[in-house]
């Protein structure tokens, strides 16, 4: 018989890899041997599921590539203020008076927009790129400087960081701790499931895999036990956490 283990208070990496133990040891012993062959597949489906979840939460692989985006657009914010500011001392009067237009313009946003965090940023360059296309005076300073390029590269830009920022807080909406906690309670179904299979057939259809599986799972479940009594003599209190 498979001893108990209170998995409910493991925290996620520690259910993770028990999970994750408990079906490699059955695997090893084959399922089919063991006749729990329905039961093994769905902790398997539960495991990837939660492996997915908790790696979401820990870090997601979108965020170095917001990283490289937000690079990219302070150097299109900053390059095009320079090319401003540069204007602002033409000897044509008219690229001048255009370069001035535009400064006005970009004073309005304060003068350290890459330093903005992340939402404060995109929303004060998607109003720049609005201006520019909108304002037939900002237009007109665009196209007398031949800013165009700039403006796209910047705007484009800006674009591209709000859609990868929303696709990972899509993502960390799907790994929220209220999504981990619900699948983790779907996964003792699971796990509870496959330990009453495996009890069973070793009172029904005892067989020498049957009982090293179970030796072998007992053996785990010991491991984890003795590590959640020690946390509990050394006072730490008994939550699931990341």
């Amino acid at each position: 018989m498979i001893n108990a283990i209170n998995i409910s208070i493991l925290r996620n990496a520690e259910y993770l890899q028990f999970m994750k133990n408990v079906a490699s040891l059955v695997q090893a012993n084959d399922p089919l041997v063991l006749n729990v062959a329905t039961q093994y597949n769905d902790l398997n489906n539960a495991i990837s599921v939660l492996d997915g979840l908790f790696k979401t939460r820990v870090a997601s692989e979108i965020t170095e590539e917001l990283v490289l985006i937000d690079e990219r657009r302070d150097n299109a914010i900053t390059g095009l203020g320079f090319v401003v500011s540069g204007y602002l001392y033409h000897y044509d009067a008219v690229l001048a008076q255009a370069a001035n237009v535009l400064n006005d313009n970009l004073k309005l946003y304060g003068s350290s927009i890459a330093k903005q965090n992340y939402q404060a940023a995109t929303a004060t360059i998607n109003s720049i790129a609005n201006d520019w296309e909108t304002k037939p005076a900002l237009i007109d300073a665009v196209n007398t400087l031949q800013l165009k390029s700039w403006k796209d590269e910047l705007k484009a830009a800006n674009v591209l960081f709000d859609e990868r920022y929303l696709a990972r807080t899509q993502e960390y909406g799907a790994a929220n701790p209220d999504t981990i906690k619900a699948k983790r309670e779907e996964t003792n179904g699971v796990y509870y499931t496959l330990r009453d299979f495996l009890n069973s057939f070793s009172i029904v259809q005892p067989s020498a895999a049957n009982t090293k599986t179970g030796n072998e799972i007992n053996a785990l479940v010991e491991q984890y036990n003795t590590l959640l009594i020690n946390r509990l003599a050394n006072g730490v209190e008994e939550t699931p956490t990341p």
